[in-house]
């Protein structure tokens, strides 16, 4: 006689969460077809310095999804994610002022830079856990200052890491990029589909 396996059985009934309130990573996993809830992650992102390294930018995706696997059920899939600007290895993170993002935006102009995702996910009722990181490079034009205050004016980006969106980018201010265009959004969905298969969700 076959023995069944219950966990696989229960496959079906595992709610995947989204750890973030992101319209841009809510549009990515939407766009993969995948069907989830979102309960946005608490965790304070807060760095005790800005010098790069992937280890930093891994735990902190890993304590987002922590963060929310410790308020759902055992029948429960956690993806979180975690963005940074990264230049000449010093992280550049989310502006909350204008003069940042204009501080940050000018040393951007005419260099490339790299975009870094760190996608963390948890299978509670396996008790398994993933984490992958993906890398992009980004070359900006060299923008004016009047570019960059028109840049910043219009598109208000001082929620988005490096104080810009590559999606929104005006004609001209894109030079080139390099890797996954939505890894630089926010999420890469390749980076999703690696980490759901190894915590055995898809």
């Amino acid at each position: 006689m076959k023995i069944q396996d219950t966990k696989s059985d229960k496959k079906d009934t595992l709610k995947l969460i989204l750890a973030s309130n992101s319209p841009r990573r809510k549009k990515i996993l939407s766009d993969m077809g995948l069907e989830f809830n979102i309960i946005p992650s608490n965790y304070d992102e807060k760095l005790k310095d800005d010098i790069f390294s992937y280890e930093k930018i891994e735990d902190l995706a890993t304590q987002k999804c922590l963060d929310v696997f410790r308020r759902v059920n055992e029948h429960s899939v956690i993806l979180a994610a975690d963005t940074v600007v990264v230049l000449h290895n010093k992280i550049l993170g989310k502006p909350h002022t204008k003069d940042a993002a204009f501080d940050m935006l000018k040393q951007l102009s005419g260099c490339t830079h790299s975009v870094v995702t760190s996608t963390c996910g948890i299978n509670k009722h396996l008790n398994c856990a993933a984490t992958v990181s993906t890398t992009s490079y980004v070359r900006f034009t060299n923008w004016t200052d009047d570019m960059i205050h028109y840049y910043i004016d219009t598109y208000n980006p001082l929620d988005k890491a490096g104080s810009y969106g590559i999606q929104e980018l005006p004609e001209g201010y894109l030079d080139k990029y390099e890797g996954s265009f939505e890894n630089i959004v926010g999420l890469s969905p390749d980076a999703v589909n690696v980490v759901l298969k190894q915590i055995k969700y898809n």
